[in-house]
């Protein structure tokens, strides 16, 4: 009954109601874009009509070898085309997607395949060998591989696995999608990073989805025809659902398997790039490219970066390069990024690039597809929106997970008061931006005071021979905590610890100040994301 007295004869049915899908997308581009580029990847060229009959194929073979609706087939694959064939033709045979991060090392992988139940996996050449490992770890039954070999980087077929386009050649191009009848059935299935123990698995459905590749073509201002290179890992968040929102504008996928700055200037000279998303380790990684490995562009770029908060010294410095930078946030659990730092031009035009490029530095508001954004205290109350006040993220809308798989607790936990909980502790002002502080397990605490590591990496990324810099708290006799900085320089550039204390002491106040500088390279995750937890296990051995 809706809000009519009354509504007989009303009902859904086949006219009027589809189960929301991202499948949709590439149904309709092989349709209304058949002969635009899909995917470019070197000589690899293909068409939307090219496309999908691959994707057909995948599915239609996929059934072939007893994959059922509801199935896992997991990958582990860096971002080349079988990947973005993969995001479509897996769901297309009913199944679940599961990409796997490629940098894992063989347990973990061995216990996401046991924890998701795959029944298959396409592996790329070059990390066969681990997931060989993987496989000989399992307790339950073994996936059936699929092998991916990548002539075009020297990784070529290597196992006794069937080639992956041996088995593409055993489907039908034809094939009849198997569409969700319920757009809440699952899509996908991600797994967290699994810092503080075993990876949690994130599962997405149809519906999400969907409405993040709507949204983030309104949030992004995006036309038709984008050309995106797949800078963010595909097994990231899907690639943030970028792959699954392409084929609506038809757009084109350009596949990028080593990311370097080289290799981004060749991308956007040679094949015309519009868009990308990265970490702001990407941003720094283009700012500060060698002369050899720069070529020009004649367009503007646009880019998402999320994870860290961009220092505001490289904001300021890529966008002169003909970059257009907005922050976004987001988290596994919410699909990738779900909040968007909406620029205000009428007021914030006119202030200085320094001021600019601290605005743009913020998380911001929630994207179209969500519903609501709001920042807590421990009692899950909205805190005040001074700008000054901490609390907690939390989010509710659309592009929320499902939950987490076998793993009831989490969920509840994560799910409490209606929203989820993000574990990002931040700041809300008056004009409703989010702006994030820190992870709660990265606020130092030092003497009763509480020190942003966000404000102190900002204050160092100023120095002009700091390429990252990465802060952390340090056992303290004295004051419990104090923080510890890891900085890596920049190709040729000197400094001393000496000289770095001296430098952020006239930008910070004196308890915020790094007590210890450690000068190495910063481990990384494979989406560009410093992993703090090493670092705070070096700090504590100080």
């Amino acid at each position: 009954m809706g809000w009519l007295a009354d509504e007989s004869g009303l009902e859904k049915n086949a006219a009027n109601y589809v189960p929301l899908t991202p499948l949709s997308h590439l149904h309709r581009a092989e349709q209304v874009f058949p002969d635009r580029e899909a995917v470019i990847y070197g000589d690899h060229r293909k068409t939307y009509r090219e496309y999908h009959a691959r994707v057909s194929q995948l599915a239609s073979a996929l059934v072939k070898i007893g994959i059922k609706p509801g199935d896992v087939v997991a990958t582990l694959l860096p971002n080349v085309p079988a990947q973005a064939e993969a995001h479509f033709g897996v769901p297309a045979c009913g199944a679940v997607l599961n990409t796997i991060n490629i940098r894992l090392e063989a347990d973990t992988i061995a216990y996401i395949f046991d924890h998701a139940e795959a029944k298959a996996v396409l592996v790329d050449s070059q990390f066969l060998p681990i997931a060989m490992d993987a496989i000989g770890l399992m307790e339950g039954p073994a996936p059936q591989i699929i092998e991916v070999p990548d002539d075009a980087a020297g990784v070529h077929h290597m196992g006794e696995q069937i080639d992956y386009e041996d088995f593409l050649a055993t489907g039908d191009a034809d094939f009849a999608w198997i569409m969700p009848e319920d757009e809440w059935e699952s899509l996908a299935i991600n797994y967290t990073s699994g810092t503080t123990g075993r990876p949690k698995g994130v599962v997405y459905h149809h519906r999400g989805a969907y409405l993040m590749t709507m949204g983030t073509v309104v949030s992004w201002q995006m036309q038709l025809y984008p050309r995106y290179l797949t800078i963010v890992p595909l097994f990231h968040c899907n690639g943030w659902n970028h792959t699954w929102m392409m084929p609506m504008l038809g757009g084109t996928i350009v596949c990028c398997r080593d990311i370097s700055a080289g290799a981004i200037y060749d991308a956007l000279a040679d094949e015309g790039v519009t868009h990308f998303g990265g970490a702001p380790i990407v941003l720094n990684m283009i700012v500060n490219a060698k002369d050899s490995e720069r070529r020009s562009f004649d367009h503007e770029v646009q880019v998402f970066t999320a994870g860290a908060p961009p220092a505001a010294a490289t904001l300021a410095a890529i966008e002169k390069l003909g970059f257009n930078v907005m922050q976004v946030y987001g988290l596994t659990e919410t699909y990738g990024h779900v909040t968007e730092c909406l620029w205000n031009a009428d007021a914030w035009d006119g202030l200085p690039q320094s001021e600019q490029a601290a605005i743009k530095a913020r998380q911001g508001v929630a994207f179209p597809m969500m519903e609501h954004l709001g920042v807590v205290d421990e009692n899950n109350q909205q805190i005040a929106m001074d700008g000054t006040t901490q609390g907690e993220i939390v989010l509710r809308g659309n592009s929320v997970m499902k939950g987490y798989l076998k793993n009831e607790k989490a969920t509840r936990e994560s799910f409490a008061g209606g929203h989820f909980h993000s574990g990002d502790i931040a700041v809300q002002h008056p004009d409703g931006h989010v702006q994030i502080a820190d992870r709660a397990k990265d606020i130092i605490i030092s003497g009763g005071e509480n020190i942003s590591s966000v404000e102190v990496e900002g204050a160092l990324m100023h120095h002009p021979a700091i390429l990252l810099a990465a802060v952390v708290a340090k056992p303290d006799d004295k004051w419990g905590e104090v923080p510890c900085a890891f900085v890596e320089l920049k190709d040729g550039a000197t400094a001393d610890e000496a000289e770095i204390i001296a430098f952020s002491r006239e930008r910070l106040a004196g308890f915020k100040t790094p007590k210890r500088v450690i000068f190495q390279e910063l481990p990384k995750t494979s989406t560009g994301k410093i992993q703090k937890f090493e670092l705070r296990t070096i700090a504590k051995s100080l």
